[in-house]
């Protein structure tokens, strides 16, 4: 049998004790094997989508546990094969006997994301839709639940199937003029497809440049508290977290790695990293944390850069302002301790649209948050689709290479073979998305991240 034949059983709930837990089983062999070690409704005679209450039965006819089979005859199934579900106690131990017992009649352990590989080659979703199933179980918030319900609801791979369907109708005139060569005989509207190349590069420029925020509702910002020893960075990061995360002390250098922890501000995820104080110091273990600081500022979207508005200098302050500004980092500049704020200090950071707030006690810091906000690159038009996959912003710049090429081609006049040649380059790119186009290593990549069960 190949492996899209086999009957795969899995655990499709997380493992550990639970009151529930759900075994998943698809393949043509899936009734029988399930009705075998089954007592209750004969299920080859059992209707599809219906629910049967009974036990699971060993050879010896030992009761392994009490459980409800939802049973879906295909095609009319999350995978368009005959799929059980079996709904029984959150015990492992139960679990794993009853997942034993299946395996021993017929069924073998499923690979992870496989039940969903299954969907993809038997029709039931297309590559891009598979893959949104795995954001969203991995979504934490409600953008990313809506950024990956509409694209596995269909919504991006309706805007590339339309994309496709307009290209492929000039690549065939343009092939047929290939068949008629000798005749010079023209099919293909050259300007009429300038028309649509520039169409579709205008979609697909919009659906790149949505990749920077769906790239933030999907991973998240990263955001660097930064600053000297003592300035209220891991007060502020408690604060933030409504929780007391890092070390608060008067010691300066208290904060010798690197903390981190987030919250959600409009569904965008704020990844706070709390970091050493940045000073000289002769400390080896302090030294090593700050050079660690100073790596994550500069992998950070943003930095909170904070400072003492209590204690330090306006000479420290623009020798550290000047700092920041030839480093090329995005900062937030922030003045903590504004209860005890010296006023020469405050008014020489108000030109730098510092935001003032107290971390101890709470001041301020919805401003904060707001500030951030403005962080989240948003696309410049609303977009139904947003774009949150590496590997489809991959394919949608190569496809804009190949457009170009064709665009430079007709410009040229060059052959009708050349310019077929960069439509269907065009064309394989797209197709690569939504998995008209695929290869084994490419779906054993995309399917291996996938839990097991799903």
């Amino acid at each position: 049998m190949t492996p899209l034949k086999d009957t795969i059983a899995a655990l499709a709930t997380p493992p550990g004790i639970g009151a529930l837990g759900i075994i998943r089983i698809s393949g043509s062999e899936t009734i029988p094997i399930v009705n075998s070690v089954f007592k209750g409704k004969n299920l080859l005679k059992a209707a599809s989508h219906t629910v049967h209450l009974g036990t699971i039965r060993d050879d010896e006819g030992t009761i392994i546990d009490e459980v409800l089979i939802s049973i879906f005859k295909a095609p009319r199934s999350y995978t368009k094969e005959d799929v059980i579900e079996i709904s029984g106690h959150g015990s492992h131990y139960v679990l794993q006997n009853v997942l034993n017992l299946l395996i021993l009649k017929g069924a073998r352990p499923a690979k992870p994301g496989e039940f969903t590989q299954k969907a993809f080659l038997n029709g039931r979703l297309d590559l891009a839709q598979a893959e949104a199933v795995a954001d969203l179980i991995a979504s934490e918030n409600a953008s990313m639940q809506q950024t990956a319900m509409e694209q596995m609801r269909g919504g991006f791979s309706c805007e590339i199937g339309k994309l496709r369907e307009e290209l492929i109708h000039f690549a065939s005139m343009i092939e047929l003029e290939l068949d008629f060569a000798e005749e010079d005989v023209a099919f293909a509207d050259r300007k009429g497809l300038i028309e649509l190349i520039h169409k579709i590069q205008t979609l697909i420029a919009s659906l790149i440049s949505s990749f920077e925020y769906g790239n933030a509702i999907k991973n998240g910002i990263p955001v660097v508290i930064a600053g000297r020893p003592n300035t209220g960075k891991s007060t502020l990061l408690n604060a933030l977290l409504n929780e007391e995360k890092a070390i608060v002390s008067e010691v300066a250098g208290t904060t010798r790695d690197i903390i981190e922890d987030e919250i959600h501000i409009d569904g965008v995820a704020f990844r706070f990293i709390d970091t050493a104080g940045i000073r000289e110091t002769n400390d080896q273990v302090e030294s090593i944390g700050i050079k660690r600081t100073l790596t994550k500022m500069k992998e950070a979207s943003v930095v909170i850069y904070l400072f003492d508005l209590a204690n330090e200098s306006v000479d420290s302050i623009n020798k550290q302002l000047n700092n920041l500004r030839t480093s090329g980092v995005s900062c937030l500049i922030a003045g903590n301790k504004v209860d005890k704020a010296n006023s020469p200090l405050k008014d020489h950071l108000k030109e730098e649209s510092a935001v003032f707030i107290s971390a101890k006690n709470r001041i301020n810091l919805e401003a904060l948050k707001e500030r951030l906000k403005t962080f989240i690159r948003k696309p410049s038009r609303p977009l139904d689709t947003i774009i949150t996959n590496t590997r489809h912003l991959h394919s949608l710049r190569q496809t804009t290479e190949a457009l170009n090429r064709t665009l430079e081609g007709i410009k040229l006049q060059m052959s009708n073979d050349l310019v077929a040649q960069d439509v269907r380059s065009a064309l394989h790119h797209l197709g690569e998305i939504t998995g008209e186009v695929t290869s084994d290593d490419l779906l054993e990549n995309i399917f291996s991240k996938f839990c097991i069960g799903k």
